[in-house]
């Protein structure tokens, strides 16, 4: 415990404290936030907002990293090959938002790497990070993921290396790409309100904290199993180092949400966003969560959905909209709702989908014993 303290009380510190000077050099370095101009009159205007700081993840993104290894070696509980692959994707999948973002303001315009470029960085961080999950098990046997899809747990029957181990790893890694691209540009797409991102990820990897660390007091070892309770218990490997890299993380969020709150003094970046959907989904895979986390997360799909309901609905229509914008906070904004009224219920929403997430994940569990 003296582990998850302390490691969310060094992040929390770090971004809360630190941002303001950090900030100064963002500023002298010229890393402005580049806003695009809108297409007509009618279209939400961020123009006030140009100039305002940005790649501010890799605040949280260094206050995660302080945070998780001062708590881990205060706590006598040092890192894991599971912690260490939460911070693989957080970091990976950060790089390929920083460079975005360093185009962006190097070239003065809202055009930084293209869509299939990002996708094709994002896929050269999730496919070592799925090699390496499915490797150094424990005592145990356990490896960090497993080859089966899974939703509280695995589900015995879905499993990838059913098919042949081949084509079992070219399904499995396949599927722990889509997980990681679909997770990281969600956030992407959801990071278009002050706080909005920043401040909904709290609560979901919040949620995925608690499942962690549940699954830390409910090991499956010889007393579950002289218990009777083998089907109740979780095979995840190292869950309390990611219950300890995901309160990092909480806590280093928290710190920099009193910076990206409206209005905000920093925003985060695809730098942020990138690397938020990469603990997400690396958190849901190691905890054997992944079709939950379509739950748990469900503010993000929310924003690409309508973004993709959007398209379609243009495509099938020819020319008709869904939406006076998306994704679905933009078109609030041209409904005519503040800023700050959008970005309070988003939160809310996110926090009930969360807490949705982890109730369903204990009633299964109370099933099962």
């Amino acid at each position: 415990m003296r582990s998850l303290l302390t490691a969310a009380a060094i992040s929390l510190a770090f971004t809360l404290f630190l941002t303001p000077v950090i900030l100064r050099l963002f500023r002298k370095w010229g890393w402005g936030q580049v806003i695009r101009t809108p297409e007509n009159e009618h279209n939400p205007s961020h123009s006030a907002k140009r100039g305002t700081p940005t790649m501010g993840g890799t605040i949280f993104i260094v206050g995660t990293l302080v945070g998780y290894f001062i708590g881990t070696y205060a706590g006598g509980n040092p890192p894991t090959i599971s912690g260490l692959l939460v911070i693989w994707m957080m970091v990976g999948f950060g790089i390929v938002g920083f460079i975005d973002d360093y185009m962006k303001v190097r070239r003065q315009n809202s055009l930084g790497l293209s869509g299939w470029r990002k996708v094709l960085g994002q896929v050269l961080v999730v496919v070592p990070f799925g090699i390496l999950a499915l490797n150094f098990p424990n005592a145990d046997g356990q490896t960090p993921a497993s080859p089966y899809i899974s939703l509280f747990r695995d589900i015995p029957v879905l499993s990838f290396m059913a098919l042949g181990v081949v084509i079992g790893w070219i399904l499995y890694l396949a599927w722990i790409a889509f997980i990681g691209v679909a997770s990281s540009n969600s956030v992407n797409v959801a990071d278009g309100l002050d706080g909005l991102a920043a401040g909904s990820a709290i609560f979901v990897t919040s949620a995925l904290a608690l499942i962690s660390f549940w699954q830390f007091k409910q090991p499956c070892d010889m007393e579950a199993i002289e218990r009777g309770l083998q089907d109740a218990c979780y095979q995840t490997r190292d869950p309390f180092d990611l219950a300890i890299i995901a309160a990092a993380f909480i806590g280093a969020l928290v710190g920099f949400l009193w910076w990206n709150a409206p209005k905000a003094q920093v925003f985060m970046g695809d730098v942020g966003s990138m690397s938020i959907g990469g603990v997400i989904a690396a958190m849901a895979i190691l905890t054997r969560t992944e079709l939950l986390l379509a739950l748990i997360a469900g503010v993000y799909v929310l924003a690409s959905g309508s973004v993709i309901l959007q398209r379609g609905y243009f495509k099938l229509t020819r020319g008709k909209r869904l939406f006076l914008m998306s994704p679905l906070h933009h078109h609030l904004e041209m409904r005519g709702w503040p800023e700050i009224t959008i970005v309070v219920r988003m939160w809310i929403i996110a926090g009930l989908l969360a807490l949705a997430g982890v109730g369903l994940f204990y009633v299964e569990w109370l099933v099962r014993s």
